[in-house]
C-alpha cells in the first residue's frame, strides 16, 4: 500500500458518456467529467436514440465547450454496441466509462491517473463508490492510498467472491489495454463489465485508490439488484459463463492457473445463489424464483446441496416459512450485506 503522489505532466483521459433518455441527466455527469484536476480530458457522449430531449443536450453541450464531442446512433443499438462505439473512439492515454446517470467525484481521475503512472504494469484502477437516487451524498474527506496486484492474484481473489467487485463508473482503463481486449463482448450483455475486467487482469495488473470516493452510481427503482431476483438468476448464469470461459482461455494459452479456480469461482456462485434465494424466501418470494435460484446454485456447484444452508431453503420450499422466521431471515441478511460492503469498502474485493 502506497501513498498517492501526483504527476508533474497533464495525462489525457478520454471521457465516454452512454446515453438513453437521460437527457436530464446529462449535463451533471458531463460537469462531473470536465471538472478533473491534473488531467487533460475529453467528452464524447454517444446517445443511443433517445426518445427523450439527450440529443439535443448534448449538442449544447458540446457548442459550449470544445472538449466535448457527440455522437448520435440513428437506430437504437442496444448498451453493448453504444459503448463500443464511443470507446472505439477514445483519444486520450486512458479513458472511462461513465454513465449519463452517474457521476465521477473531485480528482477522481487524478487520484487513479497517479497511481497507475506509477506503476505502469497495471491496466484498470477503481475505487470505493457511494449510491444514490436523488442528489448524491456529501463526501467526507479521505486520505488516499493505493493498492496494487498483479492481475492474477487479483482473478484469484474475484473467483473466490464469485462476484463482480467493479460497479463500473470508478474505472479508469488504459487505453492500449482496452484495445489489447477488444472492448466489451456482446456475447456477454449481462455480465459484460465482469467479462471485461477479468480480461485486463489476464494482460495486466489491478489497481485500487483505496479511501476517497470515486464515483457516484445512481440508483433507480429497475436496477437495485437486491430485490430483482429474476435479474439475479440471470447475472448468475452469465457470471458463470464468464468466468469458465476466461478459464478456459487461459488454459489453452497454457498460463499457469490454479487447477481448482474454476471449482472456487462455481461454489462462490452457488454461495450467492443461495443467500439471494433465501433473501427471495424471506421477502415471500413474490417473483417464484427460490427454486431457479436453487437449481442454479446446484448446477454450479454440486456439493452445494449438502450444505445447512441449502437444507433450510428446501425445508422452507416444502413447508413454508415459520412464525418469525421472515423477520429474522431479514434482519441476518442486512448484518450480512453491510459486513460484505463494509470489506468491499476497505479491501476493494
Amino acid at each position: 500500500m502506497t501513498t498517492t503522489a501526483r504527476t508533474d505532466r497533464l495525462p489525457t483521459v478520454s471521457v465516454v458518456v452512454p446515453c438513453y433518455n437521460y437527457g436530464r441527466f446529462l449535463p451533471a455527469a458531463v460537469r462531473s467529467a470536465l471538472d478533473q484536476s491534473g488531467v487533460e480530458v475529453d467528452v464524447l457522449v454517444v446517445d443511443d436514440a433517445s426518445t427523450d430531449d439527450s440529443a439535443e443536450v448534448a449538442a449544447a453541450l458540446a457548442a459550449a465547450d470544445p472538449r466535448i464531442s457527440v455522437l448520435v446512433h440513428e437506430t437504437n443499438a442496444g448498451h453493448i454496441q453504444t459503448y463500443n462505439d464511443g470507446l472505439a473512439r477514445a483519444k486520450g492515454e486512458y479513458v472511462a466509462l461513465l454513465s449519463a446517470d452517474d457521476l465521477l467525484t473531485p480528482d477522481s481521475l487524478s487520484r487513479s491517473v497517479a497511481l497507475m503512472e506509477q506503476h505502469p504494469e497495471v491496466g484498470l484502477t477503481y475505487g470505493p463508490v457511494e449510491t444514490f437516487e436523488d442528489q448524491p451524498p456529501p463526501l467526507a474527506p479521505a486520505r488516499a492510498t493505493w493498492t496494487v496486484w498483479e492481475g492474477e492474484e487479483w482473478l484469484r481473489r474475484v473467483c473466490r467472491r464469485g462476484r463482480n467487485t467493479i460497479v463500473n463508473p470508478e474505472a479508469l482503463m488504459r487505453t492500449s489495454v482496452l484495445r489489447r481486449i477488444g472492448g466489451y463482448d456482446p456475447a456477454h450483455p449481462h455480465a459484460a463489465d465482469l467479462n471485461l475486467w477479468l480480461r485486463a487482469a489476464t494482460i495486466a495488473g489491478i489497481g485500487r485508490v483505496n479511501g476517497p470516493v470515486q464515483a457516484c452510481y445512481r440508483e433507480h427503482g429497475g436496477n437495485m439488484h437486491r430485490t430483482r431476483f429474476a435479474g439475479a438468476l440471470t447475472d448468475l448464469r452469465e457470471s458463470r459463463r464468464v468466468f469458465d470461459e476466461v478459464l478456459d482461455d487461459l488454459a489453452a494459452e497454457g498460463r499457469q492457473v490454479e487447477a481448482d479456480l474454476r471449482a472456487t469461482a462455481r461454489a462462490a456462485l452457488a454461495r450467492e445463489a443461495l443467500l439471494v434465494a433465501t433473501r427471495a424466501q424471506a421477502d415471500g418470494d413474490p417473483e417464484d424464483s427460490a427454486g431457479e435460484l436453487l437449481a442454479v446454485a446446484a448446477e454450479c456447484w454440486p456439493p452445494v446441496t449438502g450444505s445447512a444452508r441449502w437444507r433450510a431453503c428446501r425445508r422452507r420450499q416444502r413447508s413454508g416459512l415459520r412464525p418469525g422466521e421472515s423477520r429474522l431471515l431479514l434482519a441476518v441478511d442486512d448484518v450480512r450485506w453491510r459486513v460484505r460492503w463494509r470489506r468491499w469498502r476497505r479491501w476493494g474485493t
